[in-house]
């Protein structure tokens, strides 16, 4: 799936779920930088989808992937980080979404 594809099916369904999404935005703490494909900034949710066609493993690494996971973990931020290997598709990513708004959903981020 390209990343434009992938970005807009992502910004469609974290919309419809009420997210505020502003695309291709800096984020940057904690000495953690990268261009987050999409990000509401005022509830801490946001999504990347890793592609070569974009080059994303350049800033988008393990380090990185692991400092979202820990403070995803800590309730303080919540970025859906999806390679395209795992959602080859839009089936795929559907499901990646629909994973991450359940989980979203038990940590009382996201209204059941």
């Amino acid at each position: 799936m390209e990343e434009r594809s992938a970005c807009a099916q992502l910004k469609r369904r974290f919309e419809a779920a009420g997210f505020h999404i502003e695309e291709n935005q800096r984020f940057d703490r904690d000495g953690v930088w990268f261009e987050i494909d999409g990000f509401d900034a005022a509830r801490q949710v946001g999504y990347e989808y890793l592609t070569k066609e974009a080059g994303d493993g350049w800033d988008v690494d393990g380090n990185v992937i692991a400092y979202l996971a820990e403070r995803h973990d800590r309730g303080e931020l919540h970025v859906l980080v999806v390679d395209e290997s795992d959602a080859p598709d839009a089936a795929a990513l559907d499901r990646a979404i629909d994973a991450f708004f359940g989980d979203l959903k038990a940590g009382g981020v996201l209204p059941g």
